[in-house]
């Protein structure tokens, strides 16, 4: 059996299972991805053990393991409500997980652990304390404070997207109020996600277009797309400034697929400014090192963490 430790970080979505294997300096070892079974609990698992236990093959011993997946988890009951993988609703995947491999598993929500793992080594690695923000579908994050996480009393803490758009913001661009899939209206994911830039410029011209159109239309000098990406990034921006004034970070890196757009990098900055009172300044704004490999890697962190303590 090999002595030396090993961390699988665990990065799970609606469509993929992706285990990644690293070494105690965080060196990828191996990656293994399958499809995710959303819908059948027994299945899920079935898939997660076997993953698991590939894994050990490979490196001649037991791993300890970090899952990073979409959602929120009851800290009481350890329960998960996953509208991606309907199968963990109400489910204590922790619980079944460690019954079926015999060892202790760590568990976080995937924007957090993008957060952690750009808060180690990654493009935040220097600041005492940073928020990663994830701009894809939906919007969501996770704040760290001296390079782990701090997740709140629900767990919740950074999942910022479900912060209310102010009723002033969404009158000055005649905004409508949008119903958001978690119950709430107005929620800020549903106007500055990547789903977001789509439903304002369907709003404004009633066009479909996904926002890597709308993204190329405007780079083009289309008038209408470039009103509508104007108006992402405002309330874009707005909702960055109340987080600055809620948690002062001393750096904000965006993951997902908005965080390719170099627009966001330039014109971020000065327009949170305008939203906070005289005094602070904007924490920069940073394009995140790992990027899409951050969710596997921030789930072996927090593996790696909860080994350590």
């Amino acid at each position: 059996m090999s002595k030396a430790r090993h961390y699988y970080g665990f990065d799970i979505g609606g469509t993929k299972i992706e285990l990644a294997c690293y070494d105690d300096e965080l060196r990828l070892v191996r990656q293994w991805r399958i499809p995710t079974p959303t819908r059948d609990l027994g299945q899920f698992q079935d898939a997660v053990v076997s993953l698991v236990h590939q894994a050990d093959a490979h490196v001649g011993g037991q791993g300890h393991i970090g899952i990073g997946l979409p959602g929120i988890a009851d800290p009481v009951t350890g329960c998960h409500l996953s509208a991606n993988v309907p199968a963990l609703t109400n489910q204590n995947l922790s619980a079944l997980l460690i019954e079926r491999l015999q060892r202790p598993i760590a568990i976080g929500n995937d924007c957090q652990c993008f957060a952690l793992s750009e808060a180690n080594g990654g493009a935040a690695a220097e600041a005492p304390t940073m928020f990663g923000l994830i701009l894809g579908t939906g919007m969501g994050g996770g704040y760290c404070v001296g390079q782990r996480l701090i997740r709140g009393s629900n767990g919740i803490l950074g999942d910022v997207g479900h912060v209310p758009v102010p009723a002033v913001t969404l009158e000055r661009y005649r905004l409508p109020v949008l119903d958001c899939p978690c119950g709430l209206r107005g929620c800020i994911e549903r106007y500055a996600s990547g789903s977001g830039i789509s439903a304002i410029h369907a709003h404004f011209t009633g066009q479909q277009l996904d926002a890597v159109q709308i993204v190329g239309l405007a780079r083009d000098g289309d008038t209408a797309a470039r009103y509508s990406l104007d108006v992402h990034v405002a309330v874009l921006a707005h909702g960055i400034a109340t987080l600055v004034l809620h948690l002062d970070p001393h750096a904000i890196v965006l993951g997902g697929g908005l965080s390719k757009l170099d627009e966001l990098y330039t014109r971020l900055p000065p327009l949170i400014a305008t939203h906070l009172f005289a005094g602070p300044r904007p924490p920069p704004i940073l394009r995140p090192l790992f990027g899409d490999a951050s969710g596997t890697r921030g789930a072996a962190i927090l593996a790696q963490q909860s080994h350590r303590g």
